[in-house]
């Protein structure tokens, strides 16, 4: 078979990803095709057919964050799962309702989203709520019988996570608030690194009529998010298989 036969098969599959995930680059869908579809493909043959037919993504450089030295604190590094959570906000408008706001729960070491909240508003409250479905979520026993080290929660410095409410309910939940340093862009990346990828990947790509389809959608991609998605920093498994991993690794070392 030549090689521009073998490449149609290969190609159609790379357009149907593209299709699905305009903003992937070359080497999330070779991740994807390789260790989710389990195609034992060359990463340069991906790049090459995607340069071909004008698939590739252009390099962001004017939105490139940049972070000098002192007086800027390093990122925090999440060294097991449930150690560190990122939460943040964004909103999304709907046409005919206004603008609804989403709160995200990140884990840090597993990227995995661990709870939200999708609200008309973006109070305490529902900062609160998003928090609650996390912890819910990863501690259906209780936080406080669970861990044995405080679990450290990433914010801004917006008037949600600094009202006394929220710095209340988390310290009776035995959580410690990291506030970014101003100026700081890398200080809640990684929360905001997944809110963008899920702009990318679902907000941008429709017009929402209803607040109930939005919602719909947002749940279905939020379980292919955490079951279904590669990431290169966890050395392309997913956010639930990385999680699991760790979980069961943990087990056998422990007995």
């Amino acid at each position: 078979m030549k090689v521009d036969e073998r490449n149609k098969g290969l190609l159609k599959r790379i357009e149907e990803l593209k299709g699905e995930h305009p903003f992937w680059g070359y080497r999330r869908v070779w991740a994807y095709m390789r260790f989710r579809e389990g195609l034992n493909i060359n990463k340069k043959r991906i790049y090459r057919l995607m340069k071909e037919n004008m698939l590739l993504v252009g390099k962001e450089t004017l939105l490139r964050a940049k972070r000098g030295k002192y007086p800027y604190r390093a990122k925090p590094r999440a060294e097991s799962p449930n150690s560190i959570w990122g939460i943040d906000m964004t909103k999304v408008m709907i046409e005919g309702s206004g603008w609804v706001y989403l709160q995200v729960v990140l884990d840090w070491y597993t990227k995995r989203i661990v709870g939200y909240s999708l609200t008309k508003g973006s109070k305490t409250s529902d900062w609160l709520e998003a928090l609650g479905n996390a912890i819910n979520e990863q501690f259906p026993q209780g936080i406080k019988d669970t861990l044995k080290t405080p679990l450290k929660l990433i914010s801004d410095n917006g008037c949600q996570p600094t009202s006394e409410r929220f710095m209340k309910a988390c310290g009776q939940l035995n959580i410690e608030q990291i506030f970014t340093s101003y100026n700081n862009p890398k200080g809640n990346a990684d929360t905001e690194r997944v809110i963008r990828t899920m702009k990318e990947d679902m907000v941008w790509l429709s017009e929402w009529e209803k607040v109930s389809v939005f919602e719909e959608e947002l749940k279905r991609w939020i379980e292919r998010y955490n079951n279904d998605y590669p990431h290169s920093s966890l050395g392309y498994k997913t956010p639930v298989q990385f999680e699991q991993e760790y979980v069961l690794f943990s087990t056998k070392i422990s007995a």
